[in-house]
């Protein structure tokens, strides 16, 4: 049923008397603008970047990098991804998506909180080699554990992450020797495969991953059904995390083995 003429009159008056007071309201409270990512610590992901990258690139504007041979990459896609897309093709910004929680005690993580295991593989291969020869002739010994183990291993001299480890090595060896047993006989540094059950490239394949004793380890794929372990102590965790390197004892999709070299999520 039609309104009458004067319910109409009234309806368009009372609109456009409301819309100044509108505009006023949304300019003394303003809708929140989107945040960027932050970083373990609270900082900005960019100046994180940066910082932990010297000399590898610039910021072109605060969405893109030119690296320093040249060629440009953007840093967010402005694409709205579930977890599992940004597992299969993250951008950069992804990278920072879920915080990354240093210091803090081990415990089961919530569904899909995996602080570091989206990756943007175009990033890796700009800061570590873009493919096995090109990663393998940056890769340099290292001995393990000096005047515990003695073990030569291979990994990444490149962004910092050899003289990282080095610096993680000389701190474990100080521990006490109950800790020896979650060291010895690791699981590995360098390989360039794809993770398992994927295609996507491990960040072993970069050499700036470890893998302590397997045998003291635990790894959501190994499990018949999930349920989250854990017997590395954190002694172990805080000497890797204090270095540069998440633990993946940290993810939902745990993985209690596997530090791995990435010093911007814990600026």
């Amino acid at each position: 049923m039609a309104k009458p003429a004067s319910a109409k009159a009234f309806i368009f008056i009372a609109y456009f008397a409301i819309l100044p007071l509108a505009a006023a309201t949304a300019l003394l409270f303003p809708q929140p603008a989107a945040t960027r990512p932050e970083t373990a610590q609270g900082g900005d992901y960019l100046e994180a970047l940066l910082a932990c990258y010297p000399n590898m690139f610039i910021m072109q504007d605060t969405n893109t990098i030119i690296w320093n041979d040249g060629d440009i990459q953007s840093i967010d896609d402005g694409e709205l991804k579930d977890f599992e897309t940004m597992l299969i093709k993250a951008d950069i910004a992804d990278q920072f998506s879920i915080p990354y929680p240093a210091g803090a005690a081990a415990a089961p993580p919530a569904r899909n909180q995996d602080p570091g295991r989206i990756r943007n593989t175009a990033f890796f291969k700009k800061l570590y080699g873009n493919n096995a020869a090109d990663v393998q002739a940056s890769l340099k010994p290292l001995l393990w554990m000096p005047g515990v183990f003695d073990r030569t291993i291979l990994f990444n001299t490149r962004c910092g992450a050899w003289d990282s480890l080095k610096k993680v090595s000389e701190e474990l060896a100080a521990l006490p020797a109950r800790f020896h047993v979650y060291l010895e006989n690791i699981g590995g540094t360098y390989a360039w495969r794809p993770i398992q059950g994927t295609d996507r490239l491990s960040p072993h394949s970069f050499g700036i991953a470890i893998d302590i004793n397997t045998a003291y380890s635990h790894y959501w794929l190994w499990d018949a059904t999930y349920q989250y372990q854990n017997k590395i102590p954190m002694e172990i965790v805080e000497i890797f995390e204090k270095h540069g390197f998440i633990w993946g004892g940290r993810w939902y999709h745990y993985d209690t083995m596997h530090f791995e070299y990435r010093p911007e999520l814990l600026w």
